[in-house]
């Protein structure tokens, strides 16, 4: 009896120290936030801030192009994620339906091109945006996250693509529809899932790109990853307005995931497995 109920809670006890481990970091930045900085720099760790401040998330508000920062991201960040959709869904349709010379080693590109780092491009888009005058633009950073985002965004709409039966679409068109007609009202209403779950990667994947933009943009062309670096004094870091930016950074990311968690989580399963 003893090693049954063993075995029934183990498994659960080992549940709740993983969500432990990765919930607290978070617990700890949004509690930094509203700490007062007597706490934040004390030797006794302040689990809880009772004497509770707005002063950080304030102060960060306050920052120097802070609303630019904000329009840039936003800009290039939806930018990104509908040019990608738009192209990643007729890309996968073609793969998914058509048979043409070179099929086979265009998925195998995709593939490698979703393992390939991105951080190697960064010294070629420099040159690129210098050569053609697009330095401190978002075209050449909502361009650069689109193709970041593709691949992925190709293989998984494939999948789902090949998962409709043709006949549907053989249906469709024989009841009086065209092609397109038959894909935007029958192939494209099955794909919500796996548009929601590649938003939701690409949101989150050009929302904290940092590297590509600290090199392409100068001041009002930088996003808000770039924020979350600058809050420094002459005696170092500034932690509380630092955690009040990181909480304030991560709120869009969590309210999109709230939204689109359940159909999100079936289309990269759905779209990784079929097809």
């Amino acid at each position: 009896m003893r090693r049954s109920l063993f075995g029934r809670a183990w498994p659960n006890v080992i549940a709740v120290v993983l969500i432990v481990f990765f919930v607290f970091p978070v617990y700890w930045m949004i509690a930094t936030a509203f700490k007062q900085n007597n706490d934040i720099i004390s030797k006794t760790p302040v689990f809880i801030p009772f004497d509770a401040t707005f002063e950080h998330f304030t102060t960060a508000v306050d920052a120097p192009n802070f609303w630019t920062y904000v329009t840039n991201s936003v800009t290039v960040t939806v930018g990104a994620v509908l040019i990608s959709l738009v192209v990643a869904t007729l890309a996968a349709f073609a793969v998914a339906r058509m048979r043409f010379r070179g099929r086979k080693a265009f998925v195998l590109v995709i593939m490698m091109a979703q393992m390939a780092p991105w951080e190697v491009m960064t010294i070629a888009v420099y040159m690129i945006s210098r050569d053609n005058d697009m330095l401190n633009s978002l075209l050449p950073l909502t361009l650069f996250y689109m193709m970041m985002v593709l691949p992925f965004t190709i293989w998984t709409l494939r999948g789902f693509i090949a998962a409709v039966p043709k006949e549907l679409e053989e249906s469709a068109m024989v009841d009086g529809c065209t092609r397109t007609q038959a894909f935007a009202k029958v192939i494209l209403p099955l794909l919500a899932p796996g548009l929601m779950s590649t938003s939701l990667f690409g949101f989150i994947t050009a929302w904290n790109e940092f590297p590509l933009v600290l090199i392409v943009n100068k001041e009002q062309g930088k996003t808000l990853p770039l924020w979350l670096s600058s809050f420094k004094t002459a005696f170092g870091n500034d932690w509380g307005a630092t955690m009040a930016a990181s909480t304030m950074f991560a709120i869009p990311v969590l309210i999109l995931f709230v939204f689109l968690q359940r159909k999100a989580v079936g289309g990269l399963t759905d779209g990784a497995v079929k097809g």
